[in-house]
């Protein structure tokens, strides 16, 4: 698959997630969020908790499918965006989750979706704004 596509199907899998999130209630308050450390793909309101969202797309499962690429280097570096994210809107110990949405097969787009709240734990302390 060309660069061309990739970058195709992650943008239509990041609409399709976010579009998820919207019929499931939650208020979707970024996409694409960038700073100098990096991108948070979504930013939502779940009720009260503030949630960050990294959405994950591969065509196949071939090398441990798109979960396996929210390892602890990636963990690292959301938190890191979400820590200058509530710096940055002086936002002090919000109740913030992090979810992943996982976007496999098709061909033009994304044919499943899987929304895995509370992804991974962040040890106390790690997330400040």
């Amino acid at each position: 698959m060309s660069a061309d596509l990739r970058q195709l199907f992650g943008r239509r899998a990041e609409s399709d997630a976010e579009a998820l999130l919207r019929r499931k209630g939650y208020k979707i308050l970024g996409r694409n969020v960038r700073s100098s450390v990096g991108e948070l793909d979504l930013v939502a309101k779940d009720g009260e908790v503030l949630v960050f969202v990294e959405v994950k797309a591969r065509q196949t499962d071939a090398m441990g499918g798109a979960i396996h690429a929210v390892d602890g280097r990636k963990r690292a570096k959301l938190i890191k965006l979400a820590s200058q994210y509530l710096a940055q809107r002086g936002l002090v110990a919000p109740v913030c989750r992090f979810d992943v949405v996982v976007c496999r097969g098709g061909r033009d787009r994304p044919d499943q979706l899987e929304h895995i709240q509370n992804a991974f734990e962040v040890p106390a302390g790690e997330l400040r704004g």
